[in-house]
Formats: structure tokens, C-alpha cells, sequence
């Protein structure tokens, strides 16, 4: 018996590895992004019954862990309130330090609000570089101003 949506995920993660599986194509699969795929694999969206079927079958999952798939998640997957992988601790760096950047330049833009994490999208590219191979990430969210009552 699954008792959770992280039991999942680590079903999904070893399927990964022991069929050497790639995000792009569990996405092409279901006809959407890598981005929006992998983070629902790893259990941070709710696929419908359609895509949680066809995620089940590219992983081997059993119907219960397809079941688990179209549950609304608990979001937020970091255990720690400081990251300790050292690629997730370099985007708490770039909040840290360019945290107030950002902010300042969003309200100069659009004025007092925030950026939707809801009504968002991301696409992750590489960027080839003779000095090295770059990381081109794109984030694009809905600005949400505050209301004033």
C-alpha cells in the first residue's frame, strides 16, 4: 500500500534510472513541457487522468501510484529551509543576492505586486558558450498587483 505522493516519486526516480528514462520524453509523451513534466513527476503538480495513465505506463507504475498522480500535492519539495544540493543552494545564492535586484525592478516595471508562481512558465536551454557551456533559464510569470480596498 502507498501511504503518500513522495512513495511515488521515488518510484518514478529509480524507473528513471533502471530504464534510463529522459524528462523530454515522459513530456513529449503527454504533449507538454519538460519543466511542467519533471516537476509534476517529482510531485510538485497533479497530472489528469489521462497524462497520470500515461506516466504510469512509461514508469511501470501500479494503479495506485497512478491514482496518487491526479492528488493535488503538498508544493514545496526542499527539506531544509537552506538547500544543501549544491546546484538548488546556487538559486537560493541568486535569491539572496539579487532577491532585492529583482524586486526593486518588478515594482519599478509594474508597480507593487508580485509574480505568479501559479500562472507561470519556465524553460530551461543550453546555451553554448567557447568559454563554457551556459544554463539559459526563463521564468515567466503573470504579475499579480496588490488591491487596494
Amino acid at each position: 500500500m502507498i501511504s503518500n505522493r513522495d512513495e511515488v516519486t521515488r518510484m518514478i526516480l529509480a524507473a528513471k534510472v533502471s530504464k534510463e528514462i529522459k524528462w523530454k520524453d515522459v513530456a513529449q509523451a503527454i504533449g507538454l513541457s519538460k519543466e511542467w513534466t519533471t516537476a509534476a513527476c517529482l510531485g510538485q503538480m497533479t497530472f489528469d487522468k489521462e497524462q497520470a495513465g500515461i506516466v504510469g505506463e512509461i514508469f511501470g507504475l501500479p494503479d495506485e501510484a497512478v491514482a496518487w498522480l491526479q492528488i493535488a500535492p503538498y508544493k514545496g519539495s526542499l527539506p531544509a529551509a537552506v538547500p544543501t544540493d549544491p546546484l538548488i543552494y546556487r538559486w537560493y545564492e541568486v535569491v539572496n543576492v539579487y532577491g532585492s535586484t529583482i524586486k526593486e525592478l518588478i515594482h519599478e516595471e509594474f508597480g507593487d505586486g508580485i509574480m505568479s508562481a501559479i500562472d507561470f512558465s519556465m524553460d530551461i536551454q543550453r546555451e553554448p558558450n567557447p568559454n563554457g557551456d551556459r544554463v539559459n533559464v526563463v521564468l515567466s510569470g503573470k504579475f499579480l498587483p496588490y488591491k487596494t480596498y
